[in-house]
């Protein structure tokens, strides 16, 4: 049985909020100002039809939008869209109490996303390759992606080909495929185990097709060219599945920013370090000491440094961050500091970069929520905070990434 809903506002993942007697229905694909019918169930509610549309309303640019499970807001106009993601990061800040002036949204354009994550599963009617619906299991099978990288949309069919050759499991697993200068990495988990013969056959597949390299769970298969990628200039072989961010654009404007802000750095820290996207950047004028819990990332960082001309010293550490932070004491030995941790935040690291006399700190974050905790703790310990920058790498997602660019004076000794 369907109801009408007038919606009151675009909720934090995108779905339209309607206010009722009994509490707030979220409804996805609906807008602000919009009288909908919807199915309702407890506190959410599926769209049936929309009655009276938004002029903000408009066609979305994919035919799978509304099925896939990608993407929560192609519907909505570009402006309201942009203001709506830099919203969510004042929104994050002011709830900790912190004023500041938050810049504009650094836009992400369509085709860019360099990194994409699809999930596959065996079934009677065959292979099952493409995007999971929002809130199911169900796999909706794609044949375009205009937020991908077009290496990716055009590599679609072989790509499912490939996870028919090497699916061994009933149950659905997961293909990450990134965009290399070397080829398309292909990084395969939970497929099952692989016999001697279906290696073989995958591994021709991936010559075959002119593939860089297939690791199923960690290992690699075949590498036929050595995937690689560039941070200012700089070579890095990545390992498999290796984080990367998600358009090759935000991360340079993201280092940047950071670049900026610390170039009067000598001694610069970079915590969460990954493969190097910041520390091999920095590196053209300061030393730099990367910090990271993964060894692989950490390794190809190292690597990458040694065979680069032309930079300062990098050193690396490896170390789990969220259990054993840098001491203020250890900061204190660095000019700067930038650290991009995951979604959950760096709250224990924050407190000890609060307690240093580290003069310049960058943070970057893809979670406006803890990025807010975190700036919070910094303030706290002294920090003054100069910009917040919310850049856009996930297009017509609700998640945003943003910069924060701090300062604290030098004390006396």
């Amino acid at each position: 049985m369907s109801t009408r809903f007038t919606i009151a506002k675009l909720g934090s993942q995108g779905d339209g909020i309607a206010e009722t007697e009994t509490g707030e229905v979220f409804i996805p694909f609906a807008l602000p100002g919009e009288v909908v019918t919807a199915a309702r169930e407890k506190d959410r509610a599926t769209l049936m039809s929309v009655l009276e549309a938004s002029p903000l309303r408009v066609d979305p640019p994919c035919r799978h939008f509304g099925a896939c499970g990608g993407c929560a807001v192609q519907h909505l106009e570009t402006e309201a869209y942009q203001q709506w993601k830099r919203e969510k990061v004042v929104h994050a800040l002011r709830s900790k109490g912190i004023a500041c002036d938050v810049g504009a949204l650094v836009p992400c354009a369509p085709h860019t996303r360099r990194r994409v994550v699809f999930t596959a599963r065996r079934s009677e009617a065959g292979m099952q390759f493409g995007f999971v619906r929002a809130l199911s299991s169900e796999i909706i099978s794609i044949e375009e992606c205009p937020i991908s990288a077009p290496q990716i949309v055009a590599a679609l069919d072989r790509l499912k080909a490939l996870a028919g050759l090497i699916c061994t499991t009933t149950k659905s697993f997961h293909m990450a495929v990134t965009v290399t200068g070397s080829g398309l990495d292909v990084a395969v988990h939970d497929s099952g185990k692989l016999g001697e013969n279906q290696r073989r056959v995958a591994s021709n597949f991936v010559i075959a097709e002119g593939l860089a390299r297939l690791s199923v769970d960690g290992e690699i298969i075949i590498e036929p060219k050595k995937p690689v990628v560039l941070f200012g200039g700089v070579a890095v072989a990545v390992p498999p599945g290796a984080f990367l961010q998600a358009t090759e654009a935000a991360e340079q404007t993201m280092a940047n920013i950071v670049g900026q802000h610390l170039a009067r750095a000598k001694k610069v820290a970079d915590l969460f370090a990954g493969c190097g996207s910041f520390a091999l950047r920095l590196a053209a004028r300061s030393e730099v000491h990367a910090v990271e819990g993964d060894a692989a990332a950490l390794a190809a960082l190292d690597r990458a440094f040694r065979f680069a001309s032309g930079l300062k010293r990098v050193t690396s550490e490896r170390r789990d961050l969220f259990r054993r932070p840098l001491t203020f004491k250890e900061l204190n030995a660095f000019d700067g500091v930038v650290f991009d941790p995951p979604r959950a935040g760096a709250e224990d690291q924050s407190k000890q970069i609060a307690r240093s006399d580290v003069p310049l700190v960058a943070a970057v974050s893809c979670n406006p929520v803890t990025l807010a905790r975190d700036l919070r703790i910094l303030l706290d310990g002294g920090y003054a905070l100069k910009s917040v920058t919310p850049i856009d790498q996930f297009l017509w997602s609700p998640h945003v990434e943003a910069v924060a660019l701090l300062e604290k004076p030098r004390r006396r000794r």
